[in-house]
């Protein structure tokens, strides 16, 4: 299976919308998406993601299923260094690094700056189950901290499979029918699920990594033992639908100039 997130363009948050640029962006996104064999299109409910899936939605004669819980996961704090009220992220690094709870896969929504705001633990869990069910629709079926898939029978793979063995032509036929979806969402949210997917700790997945408007982040799941598979990352914030045409990358989201050599 392979989950396609992808963050809405350059944004006007005023108007929950997209700039000029943000269309541009949006525009040159279709035109790479549309290439590909989609099986199921998402959107969270804003405008701006909306605005950002209506182009390759045009350009396919597709739609999408909204998902009202992959909105932004923006439950608003105190920012007990900066005092500024907001996200819960963007924390100073001598502050968030040094609070253990946050450096745990649950327990991160425990720590004190997080309990502030009790829609954090709630909705965090939300997402979770909601997401899970989601998966289950496809096949995929959470055990613990990995799926199990019900789509095939067992599969034993004990080594990377070589172009040419039989393990890699099975899996290239495999790809052929595997599902794909695409999420249009948002940067703190695709944080959120990839914490779950990854058992890596939100704070950690935030801080540490950006992902620029109008960027993709692919997984594909692995299932190479039994019925178990686990969610790897391929592709993790790229934009080369935008540089192949010449098109700046937003620093929306980011405190440092985004690098597009």
């Amino acid at each position: 299976m392979k989950i396609i997130f992808v963050r809405h363009g350059e944004p006007d948050y005023t108007h929950d919308s997209l700039t000029e640029k943000g269309w541009r962006e949006a525009g040159f996104l279709a035109e790479r998406i549309s290439k590909w064999r989609v099986t199921d299109f998402y959107c969270s409910p804003l405008g701006r993601a909306k605005d950002t899936a209506s182009c390759t939605l045009k350009k396919m004669n597709r739609e999408a299923v909204t998902l009202d819980w992959m909105q932004e996961f923006s439950y608003a704090i105190d920012d007990p260094v900066t005092k500024k009220h907001g996200v819960p992220w963007d924390f100073i690094p001598s502050y968030w690094t040094n609070e253990p709870l946050m450096m745990d896969p649950q327990r991160w929504v425990e720590a004190d700056v997080m309990k502030q705001n009790p829609d954090i633990a709630i909705k965090f869990s939300e997402v979770c189950k909601n997401f899970d069910e989601l998966l289950s629709s496809y096949g995929y079926k959470r055990e613990k901290q990995y799926y199990k898939f019900e789509r095939s029978g067992e599969r034993f793979c004990a080594a990377t499979p070589l172009p040419g063995s039989a393990d890699y032509s099975k899996a290239m036929a495999d790809d052929v029918s595997e599902p794909v979806i695409v999420i249009f969402c948002h940067l703190g949210i695709t944080c959120v699920v990839l914490s779950h997917l990854l058992n890596i700790p939100f704070p950690l997945l935030v801080h540490g990594f950006f992902l620029p408007t109008t960027s993709l982040t692919i997984l594909s799941s692995e299932e190479r033992w039994g019925q178990e598979a686990y969610f790897r990352v391929q592709v993790l914030g790229d934009v080369y639908h935008l540089l192949s045409n010449g098109e700046p990358v937003s620093p929306a989201g980011s405190f440092a100039t985004p690098w597009t050599a």
